[in-house]
């Protein structure tokens, strides 16, 4: 499946300001299940680009501006051929299924960062709802996360925030609605106290056709979703928001500890209070056609 990805930024100025240097997450990683064909970035006005990987290995490039400017526009486009990931096992090992998953000492060490805690729950708020949701399962489907990322499909409410930031996971479950990113950011709190390791991934999403009822999260937007270590699956993609594990349909371009280092554009701006007028972001996915010899 060849898909070509148009990802377009314009942030609005009502007069000139200075941009300083800013962080652009728009480019995945090759892999054996997602590999990069063509890419291009082009940014208004122009910048010097520099690249480099950051401490999760993603591809970031740090763009440097001249001048001034009252608007700034940065498009990427990407053709990327998306292979079918492997499904996690259809059913967890029983003491993974009871206690959580047990991990060898070194997947341990190297994991340590994404089973540690990222948020607070002072009054065990997530812990009770955890005892709930396993109690409300029963044995469930004989995958623990599996029905975790349904059960999250199935209680709250999708809404689109255009706010920046990421909701607490106490918010999320106080409002019982959130966008993706909350979404996922739950899950992967929630899951971490079950002792699996988790991580923030962003990306998009394409509808190939209407075969799993069409998604909850729109086309045109930016996706966030869940990766979850499983010991002799690796690394596994869970999408509360479209009830999704391991879909072709999820494009991948960067992993994170926490939703805020994964960004897919931040930086900074010096200009007048107020000058700040708006952020329009667009995407558009197309099947591309290829010729087989």
């Amino acid at each position: 499946m060849h898909l070509r990805i148009r990802h377009a930024t314009t942030y609005r100025y009502a007069q000139p300001v200075e941009f300083g240097p800013h962080r652009l997450m728009l480019r995945p990683r090759d892999s054996f299940d997602l590999r990069v064909v063509e890419t291009a970035l082009s940014i208004t006005p122009a910048a010097q680009l520099r690249w480099m990987h950051d401490a999760y290995g993603n591809s970031v490039a740090i763009a440097s501006f001249e001048g001034q400017a009252d608007s700034l526009d940065i498009v990427s486009e990407l053709v990327v051929e998306r292979f079918g990931p492997a499904l996690p096992s259809p059913v967890l090992a029983p003491d993974a299924a009871i206690t959580g998953v047990v991990y060898t000492p070194s997947e341990r060490a190297a994991l340590q960062p994404y089973l540690a805690l990222a948020t607070a729950d002072p009054d065990g708020a997530l812990d009770q709802w955890l005892l709930a949701f396993r109690a409300r399962i029963g044995a469930g489907t004989g995958h623990l996360l599996r029905d975790l990322a349904h059960a999250i499909n199935d209680t709250l409410t999708y809404v689109i925030r255009y706010d920046e930031g990421t909701q607490h996971p106490l918010d999320t479950l106080q409002l019982g609605s959130g966008s993706c990113r909350d979404y996922a950011w739950l899950f992967i709190e929630l899951a971490r106290r079950l002792g699996f390791a988790a991580r923030f991934v962003t990306g998009y999403i394409h509808e190939r056709s209407l075969e799993n009822g069409g998604l909850v999260s729109p086309a045109g937007l930016t996706h966030a979703w869940a990766d979850v270590f499983i010991p002799f699956d690796g690394w596994v993609e869970f999408d509360p928001t479209n009830d999704l594990v391991a879909d072709r349909q999820l494009l991948r371009i960067a992993v994170a500890r926490v939703p805020e280092d994964a960004s897919p554009v931040s930086g900074s701006y010096t200009g007048l209070a107020g000058a700040f007028l708006g952020l329009n972001v667009g995407v558009s996915i197309e099947p591309v056609e290829t010729t087989q010899c």
